[in-house]
C-alpha cells in the first residue's frame, strides 16, 4: 500500500480486543442452563465472525432448529451483557497504536458484527476518546459481510471511500471490504490464521500492531 489512508476501520473482536473467552463463557453457560453439552475454545473460535445468533446457531445442537434454541439465545445475550468484559483485553500494542494513528489527525471507527450493546460498552471502556464511532449489529442495518455498517460509518464521518480502509481478522473482514469496494489489511493475530485467510482472499497482512500501524502510514 503506497498512499496514506485517512480513515481506519477496524474490526473489534480478534483485531482490537481478544474477546474469545468472555464469548465461550456466555456460550457454554447458556447450553449448560438448557442442559446442552458446552463447547470448547477452538469451537468458539471457529464458530465467531458472523454475529451472535450464528455463533449460537453453530454451538446449539441442531441449531435455530432445536425447540431451545430461543431460550438459549436469550441467556447467552443476558449473560454476555453482564459479562462481556470478565476477561477480555486489548491485543498488545494495539491501544499505542491507535493513539498513534489518533495523534496522525485518522478518523478510526468500529464496524462489528457483535451485538450493538456490546460494541458500545466495550467501546467506552476501552476506547472512549479514540474511536470516533462504533457501530454494531442492530435492525435494520445488514450486518457484515454486507458493507452497509461500512456506509453509515462513512456518511456519518462524512469520508469519501477514497480515504479509507478496513482492518480485520477472518474471512468476512476480506469481504466485508471487497463489498464496500475499499482495500483491506489483515491481521494474523485474531481468530483466523494467515493460511485461511489467504485461502479466503487476503492480500496484505499484518503479524503485530506496529507492522499494522507502518501499514496503514507507508
Amino acid at each position: 500500500m503506497s498512499k496514506r489512508y485517512e480513515t481506519i476501520i477496524f474490526d473489534l473482536d480478534g483485531t482490537l480486543l481478544d474477546t474469545l473467552d468472555d464469548l465461550m463463557d456466555a456460550v457454554n453457560y447458556s447450553l449448560n442452563q438448557c442442559g446442552m453439552p458446552v463447547r470448547s475454545r477452538e469451537e468458539i473460535r471457529r464458530f465467531v465472525g458472523n454475529g451472535i445468533r450464528v455463533l449460537m446457531e453453530r454451538a446449539v445442537p441442531d441449531g435455530k432448529e432445536n425447540p431451545q434454541f430461543e431460550r438459549a439465545f436469550a441467556l447467552f445475550k443476558e449473560y454476555y451483557g453482564v459479562h462481556c468484559n470478565d476477561k477480555t483485553s486489548l491485543y498488545p500494542g494495539v491501544g499505542e497504536m491507535l493513539k498513534e494513528l489518533k495523534h496522525q489527525g485518522m478518523h478510526l471507527a468500529i464496524v462489528s458484527n457483535k451485538a450493538d450493546f456490546a460494541v458500545k460498552e466495550l467501546q467506552q471502556i476501552y476506547f472512549g476518546g479514540v474511536i470516533d464511532v462504533a457501530l454494531g449489529e442492530r435492525e435494520g442495518v445488514s450486518r457484515k459481510p454486507a458493507p452497509d455498517m461500512v456506509e453509515c460509518v462513512r456518511k456519518e464521518l462524512a469520508v469519501p471511500k477514497e480515504s479509507c480502509v478496513y482492518v480485520g481478522d477472518s474471512d468476512v473482514d476480506v469481504q466485508t471490504a471487497k463489498n464496500a469496494g475499499i482495500p483491506c489489511i489483515s491481521v494474523t493475530w485474531g481468530f483466523r490464521d494467515r493460511e485461511f485467510l489467504m485461502t479466503h482472499g487476503a492480500t496484505v497482512f499484518a503479524e503485530d500492531a506496529r507492522e499494522l500501524l507502518e501499514t496503514i502510514l507507508s
